[in-house]
């Protein structure tokens, strides 16, 4: 299994203590703000809930469900690998991050980003609102180095303007340049 820190990579999580902060939101608004600077970024994304990329009917989705463990399907444009996991009974049920991480082709990325996974011990932004009445995860969290907010917040961390992707890159620029040059 692959060691987060012993990844080339820069890894950066975004999280937020519940749904509906605006995670992905702000990772599709920061992507193309982070090529504009040459930093190609590579993006492992938790979900809560099954989901599928596959549909019924499909020769891919018949492969699978006949039994095959891995599924490649490829194109001249892109590819996806689709894995079926077993879950043990010590098993949470959850993808390991440092599972998920090693299947990553580093030379096609500059950066990770790592939507969701907040127990995950990496650098972290937490996306928080107010008004949603959430707890503020970067007060138990030593590994929330920034919180992008909508409002002004009391909290210890640098705090972000949640709507200007442009801080917030710069930001996200500069915790890369002092932590990995």
């Amino acid at each position: 299994m692959t060691k987060l820190s012993t990844l080339s990579l820069p890894i950066l999580g975004i999280v937020a203590a519940g749904s509906n902060a605006g995670k992905t939101t702000m990772i599709t608004q920061l992507i193309p703000v982070l090529a504009a600077h040459q930093i190609r970024v590579s993006v492992v994304k938790h979900a809560h809930h099954q989901f599928d990329i596959d549909h019924v009917g499909k020769d891919s989705y018949n492969i699978r469900e006949a039994g095959a463990v891995q599924t490649l399907i490829a194109s001249g444009k892109r590819w996806a690998l689709m894995t079926e996991m077993e879950r043990t009974p010590d098993d949470s049920g959850e993808a390991h991050l440092e599972t998920l991480l090693a299947q990553l082709d580093h030379r096609y990325a500059d950066l990770i980003l790592i939507e969701g996974f907040k127990q995950a011990a990496i650098p972290k932004i937490e996306v928080h609102r107010p008004s949603l009445n959430l707890p503020l995860l970067a007060d138990s969290d030593p590994n929330i180095i920034a919180v992008a907010c909508d409002v002004p917040i009391n909290c210890k961390q640098p705090q972000l303007p949640l709507n200007d992707t442009q801080a917030i890159c710069l930001f996200m620029m500069e915790w890369i340049k002092k932590t990995h040059d």
